[in-house]
Order: structure tokens, then sequence, then C-alpha cells
């Protein structure tokens, strides 16, 4: 049932003109949006940063010229639903991922939805918790469980195990009974092993085809040089999923003369994946960590911060 007083009511909202830096993101009242078909509204509690909002805000690349409110990550409450919606009612404590690349907009108090991929909050998350999780959660699941089919006793070496996608990457796979090899600096080498990986390579002083080889499973975030070496310290037959399609050409001819399989991923909102996650993060087996947070009226400074260890995280309502 939709709130009837919705349609002329407004919000709050953090949208942009033009692109550039934090500075773009503007604070607007714009129209409390009306779900649809097979839609939720929202009323957004958190959302986060992910490094593809801070690049669609400079180049636009995944969602065109401005204006448009940014944003996918996601953890609030159904405040109406629209025609034909039976998974969630008024009142529910969902969260979830808006489709990439354009179905963006949770810089906002409000924001509408697709229905089905969206899931409730476990209980064990509060929201600022929850919104760290969908698009970087999705990411990790996709990556190593979808993709990469890792199970007990497979070696997998995570880029960026400090990260947003990294430090959930390190608990999935650990959850699945893999062993872990973290990438990242010595200043979180404590932050990743409490976490759960076996190994730390702190990549300001060691090369990983230094430190390490024999690996089924390469999680790569960082582009450059890393995907050429990771082809080198995977088994014929291993993979290297990175989140940077476009950087795996560099690594193709090595993979093929290795039997290494590429795999570039472009996350996918999806109901089976944040379903799976919430059922992790309810029995403790993940736990989004959460380096920074910021008021709505913060959102330039949120973007203009130095990502640290976890998500930085907005807080909405």
């Amino acid at each position: 049932m939709n709130d009837t007083t919705q349609a002329s009511a407004t919000m709050r909202a953090f949208s942009q003109d033009t692109l550039g830096g934090p500075e773009v993101l503007k604070p607007v009242n714009v129209s409390r949006p009306t779900p649809g078909l097979g839609q939720i509204l929202v009323r957004v509690h958190a959302t986060s940063v992910n490094p593809v909002d801070v690049m669609n805000r400079a180049s636009g690349v995944f969602v065109g010229k401005p204006p448009f409110v940014l944003g996918y990550d996601v953890s609030g409450t159904v405040a109406a639903v629209g025609p034909g919606v039976t998974v969630h009612r008024v009142g529910d404590e969902v969260f979830g991922m808006l489709p990439f690349p354009h179905g963006l907009g949770s810089y906002a108090e409000y924001v509408v939805a697709p229905a089905r991929p969206f899931v409730r909050k476990p209980e064990r998350l509060d929201h600022v918790q929850a919104a760290a999780l969908p698009m970087a959660g999705l990411t990790a699941w996709q990556a190593l469980v979808e993709t990469a089919g890792i199970g007990e006793g497979n070696r997998v070496l995570i880029n960026g195990a400090a990260g947003g996608v990294g430090h959930l990457a390190v608990q999935i796979a650990k959850a699945h009974g893999a062993y872990v090899v973290a990438v990242a600096a010595a200043a979180n080498a404590h932050f990743v092993r409490a976490l759960g990986a076996d190994e730390v390579i702190d990549y300001t002083t060691t090369a990983i085809t230094e430190a390490t080889g024999d690996l089924d499973v390469v999680l790569e975030s960082i582009g450059g040089e890393y995907p050429v070496q990771a082809v080198q310290v995977l088994k014929p037959g291993g993979v290297l999923v990175s989140t940077l399609p476009p950087s795996l050409a560099a690594a193709a001819g090595a993979a093929a003369e290795r039997g290494v399989r590429l795999a570039g991923l472009f996350v996918e909102a999806d109901r089976l994946g944040m379903r799976e996650l919430a059922s992790l993060a309810a029995d403790g087996r993940i736990t989004p960590h959460v380096g920074a947070t910021f008021a709505l009226e913060d959102l330039a400074k949120a973007h203009a911060g130095r990502p640290g260890a976890g998500k930085t995280v907005v807080v909405v309502s």
C-alpha cells in the first residue's frame, strides 16, 4: 500500500549538475518518488561510498552526464510498496543494492528500488553496518563463490584485502573453507589477520610473485601490473577474477600459455546473493567493517576522505 501523502511530499537528496570533485555534490529538495510495478519505496537510513560512486561523480563513466543522484547501497525501512509486490511489507527493515549501473540514487532520504533484490536486514547488523555490505559483499560473493567456485582447501589470494570488497572477500573465502593469502599494507596486517587471513603480504615491500604461488584463485581489484603478476602465481586451471575487466587484456597472453582462466566481473543486484550474505551476517561468519561514518550533509567530505580499512558509510536518517 502506498502512502497517500507521498506524491506531494519532498525529500532531501544530494545531486550534481556537473562532473568533478566532491564539491559538485549539492543538497537539493526533490519530489519523493512513488514505487511502480514490482518496486518498493525505501526510507534510507544509511548508504555507503563505493569506488564506482567516486568514478561516476568525476567522469560519469557508467551513468553518463549529470544531473543525477549517486549511490547504490541502501539500508532502510520500506515506506510503500508498488503493485504486485508480495515479498516486502511497509515497515520491513531491508537492505540491498540498486541495479548497477543505472539504478542509482541512494544519496537521498527515500529511494525507489526493485523489490526482489532487497532482503530483510539481519537483526545482528544495524543500518550503518548493513549499508556497508550490499555492493562490496555481492562483488566478493559473485567473484569468489559464483565465478571461481571456491571450496574447502582452495588457496585464494585477495588483493586489496583491507578495502571494502577485500575485507568481505577474506571472510567469505574463510566461510567456504579456503586458505587465504591477503595483500595489504603492513599497517592493516593485524586487521586482515583478525578477519581470518592465513598469510599477509605487504604490497609496499614485497611483490606477490616473490611471496606466494600455487594458487587456485586470485581476486584482483587494483589493476596496473597485478593481473600479469597474478597469472604467474596461479596454478594451471586456476582463476583470476578482476573487478576491473579492462585490466585483464594485458594478462591474456600469459593466461592462455599457463592455462589460467580470466574473468572480468561487474557486480549485479541479486536476491540470491543478498540472501546468502544476510545468512552469513546473521550467523556471525561475516561482519562488515565501517571505517568511517558521515552525515548526509557531509557527503562531500565522505567523498573527499582517503579510503581506509573497510567501508565509508553515510548516515541519512
